[in-house]
């Protein structure tokens, strides 16, 4: 992957720069113009390089937000079994995460843990952060080729198992009734059945799921084996030193943690593996700063995406489209 990927689009005077880190790449719309918003032709590149910014539509608020990303399809209104904490600020708009500020979110695919998942995220930036804060991306392609061989079989052959732990009220992470948006068992029963999961209450009110899921996909329309499972991301080897340590100490078995992962067979995965794909990712990631007003579309079978730790008042919303 290089420079040249998508260099013969005829994206013409609307394109500001192309931006590219390892093999990831993303082209910056002027929608400054009469264009003002080029469909068909950040369209073409979304499905090339998986990410685009559109600049210069100075979207200040999260109605405006809204009518932008209508534009591309209709935002999805729920994130029902959804791990990220994050509130919904207007209809299909949601806060990016409310996880604190001073720790880092790793690149990942949006609920690549799901049995379905949004086509595309939008993302907008109505305040810049002081430092820091940028949303970078990593194409999904780069980092599956940028694995060792051996490594990658393994999450290829053997698939992914995400495990939850969620409380009934009271606990650590979100609890059952706001990961499925309701405090209705069955109907969360009825979800977990259609999703293809499996559960178990517990005697004191909290709810046990686990998910069996594919550590690569193809993308229906081009074919491309693509990287796509948050293994890394949900493995307490992710979390910063000091917290990991006390969660271990909390929990005798890596199974009552809020949220943990075993490769599909069950067998665990090797934080050796887990720190290949943390270095491919980051050997690939793309991150530069916001400016109040960008609009982000990440195709999201083609590119991962995460947050970089910041301070100030950033804000950061996303939508999500099928």
């Amino acid at each position: 992957m290089s420079e040249a990927r998508g260099a013969n689009h005829p994206v013409g005077e609307t394109v500001l720069e192309r931006e590219v880190e390892g093999g990831t790449t993303r082209v910056v719309f002027d929608v400054t113009g009469p264009v003002e918003h080029p469909r068909e032709r950040v369209d073409e590149v979304l499905a090339d390089t998986g990410v685009v910014l559109l600049r210069g539509l100075g979207v200040a608020s999260p109605e405006r937000f809204h009518e932008v990303v209508a534009r591309f399809g209709e935002p999805l209104t729920s994130y029902r079994g959804g791990n990220t904490p994050r509130s919904k600020v207007a209809d299909g708009i949601f806060t990016s995460t409310e996880y604190p500020p001073e720790y880092e979110i790793s690149l990942h695919n949006e609920l690549s843990y799901a049995s379905e998942w949004p086509r595309r995220l939008f993302f907008c930036c109505l305040d810049e952060a002081d430092s820091g804060g940028a949303t970078p991306v990593c194409d999904g392609r780069a980092l599956l080729a940028a694995l060792d061989p051996a490594v990658r079989e393994r999450f290829t052959q053997r698939g992914v198992t995400y495990r939850q732990h969620l409380h009934g009220g009271f606990g650590l992470g979100k609890s059952w009734q706001q990961t499925f948006e309701t405090d209705d068992r069955a109907e969360v029963e009825r979800f977990l059945a259609d999703a293809d999961m499996t559960f178990e209450w517990t005697e004191d009110g909290g709810l046990r799921t686990a998910a069996t899921r594919p550590g690569v996909r193809t993308v229906p329309d081009t074919g491309e084996t693509v990287w796509f499972n948050q293994a890394d991301q949900w493995h307490p080897s992710n979390l910063p030193p000091t917290e990991r340590e006390a969660l271990l100490d909390l929990y005798e078995d890596e199974a009552d943690l809020p949220h943990s992962v075993t490769y599909g067979d069950g067998s665990p995965i090797p934080v050796a593996d887990l720190d290949a794909v943390r270095a491919a990712a980051k050997r690939n990631e793309l991150a530069r700063p916001w400016r109040r007003g960008d609009v982000m579309i990440v195709e999201n079978m083609l590119a991962l995406h995460g947050r970089h730790s910041f301070t100030g008042t950033r804000r950061v919303l996303v939508a999500m489209t099928v």
